[in-house]
């Protein structure tokens, strides 16, 4: 007789429907031990202002230009940008038709969060964090509505295992002539799905035209079956955060939200923008809490790629940028300890993703972990 499946024990693949990618789970391997790289800690003790910080108030840049002194967010475009601005040169001919060049043009803002150099959203109040959404809405509005521009991401590195070379609390944004290839996958995906006609009807919210949103439908499906064993880590009146059910990161979190179909920022409402900043508190001070540092993250925003042109929605039929479902995936690197990363190589570069850590374990241990941070703790008992 086989034996039974145990999906908290034995190896199998799960499916990404959003990029049509597998995702190898072992579980059985969280049991060996590490004798590996580890990782310096991240600094927690830093000054509230730098004087050798670019992006402290009043500071020079590296690229010569003085910051304003700034009281709340700031945005300027990068020193060193990775795509300049329109309109660009003309395609090269392609000396054989596999050695294809592509130009592509744009802008790349700098987001800063605070003027406060020792600060991280898990250390903001929410008023802060609501003047970093109108922020992020306001940069997506302004390049989005730049003639040329096709794409908006919104991103935010944060830690030195991350690539982040400055603490100071910022994010970025690049604006680009073309539609990069993983939020293209998505779209994609997202559109074939709403035009699916086999998908049996059920409650959750409908996308344009009353057609299914996958994202809509998944959202709804683990709201409904959340329980000890689930996978959402943490919910309020509009947001649901949860570690995805294809998570590749061990403690990867994809934040959406679940009472509505809601295609960009743009289409926040107050109410929504508060639970938002909410939502994206209790995340971040629950990373920060998991092993007590200052958790490292990549978080992009992914949405329409910009907003709708001159206020007109384009029918669904003629344009997939109305299937898309505003969703927020969280990337972070540590696996074991504050010290101990998961590296993609080997397996993860020539074959697929794995994991260890199953997400429905990763998500009880977020669960489990307190929305006080752990440093307003340790004040509070001392």
């Amino acid at each position: 007789m086989a034996e039974q499946f145990d999906p908290s024990t034995h190896p199998h693949r799960r499916f990404n429907p959003l990029t049509n990618e597998h995702i190898l789970v072992s579980p059985h391997r969280t049991k060996r031990p590490w004798l590996g790289q580890t990782e310096p800690p991240q600094a927690v003790s830093l000054p509230q202002y730098d004087p050798a910080c670019y992006l402290c108030p009043g500071n020079e840049r590296a690229g010569g230009q003085k910051n304003d002194v700034y009281d709340a967010t700031m945005s300027f475009v990068n020193d060193y940008a990775a795509v300049l601005p329109p309109p660009g040169p003309l395609a090269p001919v392609a000396p054989h038709p596999l050695l294809t060049t592509e130009p592509v043009n744009g802008a790349c803002d700098v987001i800063i969060f605070h003027p406060r150099h020792d600060l991280t959203l898990a250390r903001l109040a929410k008023e802060d964090i609501l003047r970093i959404i109108d922020e992020w809405i306001a940069v997506y509005k302004k390049r989005g509505d730049q003639e040329e521009i096709k794409y908006v991401q919104i991103f935010e590195n944060k830690g030195s295992m991350m690539g982040c070379s400055n603490p100071h609390p910022h994010g970025q944004a690049w604006s680009l002539t073309e539609i990069p290839h993983i939020p293209s996958l998505e779209l994609s995906s997202l559109t074939k799905y709403s035009l699916n006609s086999d998908i049996p009807p059920s409650d959750a919210p409908r996308g344009p035209k009353g057609r299914p949103c996958m994202l809509c439908e998944y959202a709804h499906f683990e709201v409904g079956a959340e329980q000890d064993e689930g996978r959402v880590v943490v919910k309020n009146e509009d947001w649901v955060a949860l570690v995805p059910w294809w998570a590749t990161w061990p403690f990867e979190i994809m934040l959406l939200p679940y009472k509505r179909h809601i295609p960009s920022l743009t289409h926040l409402s107050s109410s929504e923008k508060s639970s938002f900043a909410s939502i994206l508190s209790a995340i971040t001070k629950r990373y920060d809490n998991l092993f007590s540092c200052s958790f490292a993250y990549s978080m992009g925003i992914h949405q329409r790629p910009v907003p709708a042109k001159d206020g007109v929605e384009t029918a669904p039929e003629q344009d997939e940028e109305n299937v898309a479902h505003l969703h927020l995936h969280f990337f972070p690197p540590l696996l074991r300890s504050a010290s101990v990363r998961k590296f993609l190589v080997g397996f993860e570069l020539m074959a697929e993703a794995q994991r260890d850590l199953t997400p429905e374990q990763a998500a009880a241990r977020l669960r489990a972990c307190s929305e006080v941070h752990y440093l307003d703790s340790a004040v509070a008992g001392s």
